[in-house]
């Protein structure tokens, strides 16, 4: 009996992890290699949603998580490059006293919300089939 749920509990935690995996790199490919609009990352997020099977809290959580980290990381990339001069100067413009992390991580939080979302949107796409019952 306990082998069953640590089973269970290893696979379900597996899953979780391939679609924080797949989301980020489908992602990061469909950014990076289409000439799509920034926004078209979301079909793919939404795909991967669909096609692993989760309950919705938990397609929104691994959609937020990748895009989190994948936008994160990107933006402070391009940062680091100019040393946080541009990021400075719009911390500056908005209300933030000049704090380049900060604004770092509000883009990663735009890019999570998006990404849960459009995961959470995957999910509900995917319909359980029920057997209807006739009288």
């Amino acid at each position: 009996m306990a082998f069953t749920i640590y089973k269970s509990l290893k696979m379900h935690s597996m899953k979780f992890i391939i679609a924080i995996i797949l989301t980020a790199l489908l992602s990061f490919t469909i950014g990076l290699f289409t000439i799509l609009p920034w926004y078209s990352f979301m079909v793919g997020v939404a795909a991967v949603a669909w096609g692993i099977h989760q309950k919705p809290s938990k397609a929104f959580l691994s959609g937020f998580i990748a895009l989190f980290s994948l936008w994160l990381l990107l933006a402070f990339l391009k940062d680091n490059g100019n040393n946080h001069i541009l990021a400075t100067k719009v911390a500056y413009i908005l209300p933030l006293q000049g704090s380049y992390v900060l604004l770092l991580l509000i883009t990663a939080l735009i890019g999570g919300l998006l990404g849960g979302f459009a995961a959470l949107t995957g999910s509900f796409l995917r319909k359980e089939k029920r057997k209807s019952s006739y009288y």
